[in-house]
This record gives C-alpha cells, sequence and structure tokens, in this order.
C-alpha cells in the first residue's frame, strides 16, 4: 500500500525504516536527522516545500524520545537550551518566510536542493578533517575539558569566541563555559533556527557544529542540548509550514513509529563513544544525504 501525497505515492514500510534510521542517528548524534530523512523524502518523489513541511512534523516526537534519554544521563544543559529557544524560533520563522517566497516563484526545489548540498558538503568535509586533526594529534592545540573526556583540535576558536565581552555575559555550568555573551548564543540560535526553517528538521547537522566549535560545548552536551532546540524548533516550525500548506501529517507519523525506536538505540549508542569519534562517525552522513539530493536534481524525476 502507498499513500497519495501530492499526486506521489509512497510506500509506508520505506517510511517507517527511514523513520528508524534517522531515529538512531538523532539518538546518537544529537540531530534531528533531517540530513537523511530531508534527502530521503525528495529522493522518494516528494516535493521539496512539502519535504521540509513534514520532516519538521516527523522530528518533533523523535526529538523528545532522545532527548529524554540524553536529559537522564546528564547531557543537556537546559539554561543554554532555554537562553536559544527566542532566537531558534525567529529564525525559523524567517527561514519558513523564504520558503514560502521560493514556492509562489515555482524556485523551491532547486534553490533549497542547491542550498542543501553546498551546506551538507561543507559541514562533512569540515567535521571530517576536525576529528581526524584530533583524533590522530597532528594539531597540537587540543584542549581536554575535565569530566568530559572530549577535546578538539579547533578549541583555540572557542576560546577566542569567550573572550568577546559583550554585555551581558553569562555562565554556563553545564557546558563548561566560564563566561561568554549572551549575544553570541542568540546568533547561533537564530542561525540554527534558519536552517530549520528553510531546509527542514530541527537543523541539528548545523547547530551541532555551532556549538561545540563556536560555543565550545561539550560534545555529548552539544548533542543532548542540540536535541532540546530540535524540539523547539521543529514544533514552532511544524505549526508554521501547517498553516502554509507544506505538513502531511500522516507521513510524519509513520515515520515516527520507526523513529521512536531507533532513537533510544542512538541515546544508549553515545556512552560508548568519547567526543572526537562521535563527530568523525557522524563527518560522513551529510555527505551521503547531499548525493541523494544531487540524484533528485540531476535526474528530475526521484527515486520511486
Amino acid at each position: 500500500m502507498d499513500f497519495p501525497i501530492s499526486g506521489h505515492h509512497i510506500n509506508p514500510l520505506y517510511l517507517a525504516i527511514l523513520g528508524f534510521v534517522v531515529g538512531i542517528f538523532g539518538g546518537f548524534f544529537g540531530v534531528g536527522g533531517s540530513f537523511l530523512a530531508g534527502p530521503g523524502l525528495f529522493v522518494a518523489g516528494l516535493p521539496m516545500n512539502w519535504v521540509v513541511g513534514t520532516d519538521l512534523a516527523h522530528i518533533v516526537g523523535k526529538s523528545i524520545v532522545a532527548m529524554r534519554g540524553h536529559l537522564v544521563r546528564g547531557n543537556v544543559d537546559m539554561k543554554l537550551g532555554l537562553i536559544m529557544a527566542g532566537g531558534t524560533i525567529i529564525g525559523t520563522e524567517a527561514g519558513a518566510q523564504v520558503i514560502q517566497h521560493l514556492k509562489q516563484l515555482k524556485l523551491v526545489n532547486v534553490v533549497v536542493g542547491v542550498v542543501f548540498i553546498a551546506v551538507l558538503v561543507s559541514i562533512s568535509a569540515f567535521m571530517a578533517w576536525e576529528s581526524w586533526a584530533t583524533i590522530t594529534g597532528k594539531r597540537t592545540r587540543t584542549q581536554k575539558r575535565k569530566h568530559k573526556d572530549d577535546e578538539s583540535a579547533v578549541s583555540g576558536f572557542s576560546d577566542r569566541i569567550h573572550r568577546i565581552k559583550l554585555w551581558p555575559m553569562i555562565k554556563l555550568a553545564e557546558s563548561e563555559i566560564k563566561s561568554i555573551s549572551l549575544w553570541t548564543v542568540l546568533i547561533v540560535a537564530m542561525v540554527g533556527g534558519l536552517f530549520a526553517g528553510f531546509l527542514g528538521g530541527g537543523a541539528g547537522y548545523v547547530r551541532m557544529p555551532l556549538l561545540v566549535y563556536v560555543l565550545g560545548v561539550p560534545t555529548k552536551v552539544a548533542v543532548g542540548t542540540d536535541l532540546f532546540e530540535v524540539v523547539i524548533s521543529s514544533s514552532y516550525g511544524t505549526m508554521s509550514h501547517a498553516i502554509k500548506g507544506n505538513v502531511d501529517i500522516l507521513i510524519a507519523l509513520v515515520m515516527h513509529t520507526g523513529a521512536a525506536v531507533g532513537a533510544q538505540i542512538g541515546v544508549v549508542l553515545t556512552q560508548f563513544f568519547r567526543g572526537p569519534r562521535i563527530r568523525l562517525a557522524f563527518s560522513p552522513l551529510p555527505f551521503i544525504g547531499a548525493v541523494l539530493i544531487v540524484y533528485g536534481l540531476i535526474t528530475g524525476h526521484q527515486m520511486k
């Protein structure tokens, strides 16, 4: 049985399996999984505006399940997440408005597809380089954080960000950040929200690297806190896109049946990996999503 969606038909088993895989990755890497869910829906034949809105809807439930697991393990900085919420919502709405404008111009597939590819490839390449450099010790400026078993070859960048004394300054104890400008946190939140509204999902594939490399949050805390933000941005984005007619709730619910199970598996797996290895394992996944989108754009007919 296939579901008729905007003139297209999608096998529910495919949706459940896609949700399960995305759930594992989401629970393990702290991202909503839209770097795979979005391309997965696109190659199945769903128009890009429906991909963005429906992906947001399915991400909400799965991220709640995964976040709860990380909260129990102490991997969520609630103060940081709540501060970021306002910027996340503003950015998400801005992204949703851009999608609506592109839909009216009938350019949404091409523009969103090209931007998606550029973002995913860039993130994949950078995180692969950074995590490998950290693990092999090719960079001397690695910083190990107390109690978090985490380090980064580019920790010097976040250190410089922390030295920006733009009032008000805040302390984030759970993230081991003694002092950082509130405006820096809000800018990171708005950037993550913008990608969430524009590219779909929670945009954790953007926010998680920003938390680690820009704000200097330990990887496991970034994973849990990002999931908290994914819940916020996806919930708001789903409502915004639903009003604009870009959400098919049936697809979202079927995907969530698999994602809820996968998310719990992913959360448990984080206990067995250090921060750099989590980032290294994550790095090829955005590239896979980019390849799927390239296929859809080049062929023009997508995979059925």
